[in-house]
């Protein structure tokens, strides 16, 4: 059964989807319909004959600001059917795989691309938009982060992957970095698989593999691994 989650984006270059959305896997997915696409161009509700859409920050400084007018314009000529907007903004709240998880069991997404120094104020806070970031950088437009987000959610869309058990194994699923993998030739360059994995002992092989998680976050990244100690009191 086709699945009713939908991602529109708006986007001053929708020239750039579906890009690596139309790929793979995830290419296959839409093709087949289990999700959607849909592209709006910003400068469609741009103003004048240049269809401008940007201007002059107030109280002065570099680039320009996304028109709060013409920003809502693009937002109410798409029907929000129960979905989230999200502005794709570095100010945002970090992107986790629980929120990503939340959006792929919904309906699905609006998402605003910026563009330029950033959008007006007052439509964030007028139509209520969510800010979301994929990480402490900067990118020059919305539309990577855009890209980003979708693959993140469609992939957990059943159907979509070939496993569905691999989601729940892989980094972030369990509070954890996922545990390394190996696979053929057994030796590589003087180093071995490990032999614990070649031992079809199942249990063993989980063990390690937990382990390894946990040894893996710890190292890597403290701050998950002081949640996840938590999460087991």
């Amino acid at each position: 059964m086709p699945s009713n989650w939908s991602a529109t984006v708006l986007t001053l270059f929708p020239e750039m989807f579906p890009g690596p959305l139309g790929v793979s896997l995830l290419g296959k997915a839409l093709t087949n319909d289990l999700w959607s696409l849909d592209v709006r161009d910003i400068r469609d509700h741009g103003l004048g004959k240049h269809r401008t859409v940007d201007d002059t920050p107030a109280g002065g400084g570099p680039g320009m600001v996304m028109r709060a007018d013409v920003a809502a314009a693009a937002i109410d000529a798409v029907e929000r059917a129960g979905r989230p907007l999200i502005y794709l903004s570095p100010r945002g709240a970090p992107l986790t795989q629980a929120r990503v998880g939340a959006l792929a069991a919904g309906p699905g997404a609006i998402l605003l691309c910026g563009r330029f120094e950033g959008l007006d104020q007052r439509v964030i806070e007028a139509r209520a938009i969510e800010e979301i970031s994929l990480g402490d950088f900067v990118l020059a437009g919305g539309e990577i982060a855009a890209m980003a987000l979708i693959e993140a959610a469609v992939r957990l869309i059943p159907g979509v992957l070939g496993d569905q058990a691999s989601t729940h194994e892989e980094s972030f699923g369990q509070g954890l970095l996922e545990y390394p993998h190996f696979t053929r030739p057994q030796d590589f360059e003087g180093q071995s698989i490990p032999d614990v994995l070649t031992s079809g002992n199942h249990k063993e092989i989980s063990n390690w593999r937990q382990a390894q998680a946990e040894a893996l976050t710890e190292a890597r990244r403290p701050d998950l691994w002081t949640l996840y100690e938590k999460s087991k009191r």
